[in-house]
């Protein structure tokens, strides 16, 4: 008669819900399923992903209401566009979602063109004076530290679409050069020219500050 120990029952009861228990399927799977007709599968997506989407969105805008209408657009892009996502060239899911959420993010710039006339008004007597400590000891550092801060969505929201989604996948996202030519379809040379720009557009503003 074969008497197994506790120790030995445990681990075989481990060992069977271990094996009853399904087993977290990759993008690909889920998508391979929802492309076969399980349309229910895109949810777990939409909530593996959405963080990530979200932090995207929220680079850019800084109204709640704003970021969620452009999540539920990503998403809704995504799901039509599923069936040209194909792992084999070389992009993960999450790269090739995060690519449609820079793009819905520019698009959505360029689309609303906000330029609000009195953008130095606008800030709250609280940022100004932030601003103007953060300034003063490090102007070197000012353009990069400040688009760490939400205050930036004020500031950047002077410049033009192209400079602002430049500046903030740059130093907000850390994306390289050759990353962000391929999120946005540019050339590298158009990326470069563009970031110079943009730095030089950002100091003007920030030197009414100064």
């Amino acid at each position: 008669m074969i008497v197994r120990s506790h120790a030995m029952s445990q681990y075989a009861d481990k060992l069977c819900v271990a094996t009853l228990e399904p087993k977290e399927l990759s993008d690909e799977q889920l998508i391979a399923e929802i492309l076969a007709g399980d349309s229910s599968q895109f949810e777990r997506i939409f909530i593996r992903h959405r963080p990530r989407v979200t932090r995207v969105a929220a680079r850019f805008f800084d109204r709640p209401d704003r970021i969620e209408e452009i999540v539920q657009e990503v998403f809704a892009k995504a799901f039509f566009a599923l069936a040209d996502y194909s792992e084999d060239r070389g992009a993960s899911f999450g790269a090739w979602l995060s690519r449609i959420a820079i793009n819905t993010c520019y698009d959505e710039l360029r689309r609303t063109r906000r330029r609000p006339e009195g953008y130095a008004a606008a800030l709250t007597e609280d940022e100004s004076v932030a601003l103007v400590r953060l300034l003063r000891p490090k102007q070197a550092d000012a353009e990069s530290a400040l688009i760490s801060r939400d205050l930036a969505h004020k500031l950047l929201s002077k410049l033009t679409a192209d400079d602002r989604i430049v500046l903030t996948l740059l130093d907000c996202e850390e994306m390289s050069v050759s990353e962000i030519a391929k999120s946005l379809g540019w050339g590298i040379s158009k990326v470069k020219v563009r970031a110079h720009r943009a730095r030089a557009a950002l100091r003007r503003v920030l030197s009414e500050f100064m």
